[in-house]
């Protein structure tokens, strides 16, 4: 067997954005799912995960268009990457996928995504070597959406494939989506400037699948239309108030000014700033999130607020919320208090403790061995 992995991923700013034709900074993390793939003739695909135990699913190739409901949900994102390959045309004799995840479940971090991207760069190597990186990533996102039923982006598995260490990734999604171009890799080394990343995972898990994701999708197309524009990302704080409904009203103006945000990091970032500099942006999308799109929750406000109260530079929430992680810019030789700080908070409020820890930019989705 040959193995290949993908990676999960954060964001440094950009949520909600990319659904909405925006902009996103995510990186790759060091965590991974590994895929060790064996191609087979048997007309099967055989699937098992180490998380799993015990729930290993054997079925057949021609049977799995229709057979999405009689899977766990968790096998549907990796047979979910194969049914796509096949409805694309690409022909898959057979196939035994033995599954092993690193990146944590619920946390907002992209653990659907780097399963589905392990999956899918495995497939393409094994049987279609012509499938460019841009035609991956839809794949995995038809599989997400289509198959599993998790309304995503294109944020999550553009991450996972084209994310390189060392660097955070400036996505455009539209011209990306819709041109030759649209990506840009951007220097993102804290460690020359004595800072750390810290990941904050609140315990609490988050699930796309279960309308609440969904509805903010609903909200801003209708927000779009009433603006009569194609996107959110084509419209301006000054069309705001020609949005009737409140709530519709407070969910364009985050994608709006979490757009300009973006666009905002990745440019001081591109210029060599010191990093420090877009903490106070980071926790202003924070506030956003929180208020305006309102996908926080207790947990995270909390992990935020601590982090803050600690020193951090910047905080806030990651991922499409209800739950998951928080990501905390720090000085170095703070990482270990801050982490201390919001443990602290977490005992307080009677929350489950936090699992903490530092990450770097990694790179995305390849074969491993």
């Amino acid at each position: 067997m040959r193995t290949w992995v993908a990676p999960g991923r954060v964001n440094i700013i950009g949520e909600h954005t990319d659904y909405n034709d925006g902009f996103v900074l995510p990186i790759a993390l060091p965590l991974v799912t590994r895929c060790a793939a064996e191609p087979t003739a048997d007309g099967l695909v055989r699937v098992e995960s180490r998380q799993r135990p015990g729930e290993a699913v054997r079925i057949g190739i021609d049977e799995l268009a229709e057979a999405r409901e009689r899977l766990p949900v968790w096998a549907r994102y990796p047979l979910g990457v194969v049914a796509e390959f096949v409805r694309r045309g690409h022909i898959v004799p057979g196939l035994v996928l033995e599954l092993d995840g690193a990146v944590p479940i619920g946390a907002g971090l992209s653990s659907s995504a780097a399963l589905s991207c392990s999956v899918a760069v495995a497939l393409r190597d094994m049987y279609a070597p012509s499938v460019a990186d841009r035609e991956l990533i839809d794949i995995a996102r038809a599989a997400e959406n289509d198959y599993a039923g998790a309304p995503t982006g294109v944020l999550d598995q553009s991450a996972a494939v084209l994310c390189t260490a060392g660097h955070a990734l400036f996505l455009d999604v539209r011209r990306f989506t819709t041109a030759d171009a649209g990506y840009e890799q951007i220097p993102f080394d804290l460690a020359a400037f004595g800072l750390e990343l810290l990941v904050v995972d609140t315990g609490q898990p988050h699930e796309l699948v279960d309308g609440g994701y969904a509805r903010r999708r609903a909200q801003c197309a209708a927000a779009a239309a009433e603006l009569g524009v194609p996107a959110l990302r084509d419209a301006e704080a000054a069309d705001l108030e020609r949005i009737a409904d409140p709530v519709a009203r407070r969910r364009a103006r985050h994608v709006i000014t979490e757009n300009a945000r973006v666009v905002a990091v990745a440019e001081q970032l591109r210029q060599g700033a010191d990093p420090r500099q877009i903490g106070s942006v980071l926790s202003a999308g924070h506030a956003s999130l929180r208020d305006d799109f309102e996908v926080s929750t207790d947990a995270l406000d909390a992990a935020v607020t601590a982090a803050l109260d600690a020193g951090a530079h910047g905080a806030r929430m990651v991922g499409g919320g209800f739950g998951g992680s928080a990501i905390a810019l720090v000085d170095r030789e703070r990482a270990e208090a801050v982490a201390a700080a919001v443990g602290d908070r977490f005992a307080r409020c009677g929350f489950a403790a936090p699992r903490t820890f530092v990450v770097v930019p990694a790179d995305g989705a390849r074969r491993e061995f």
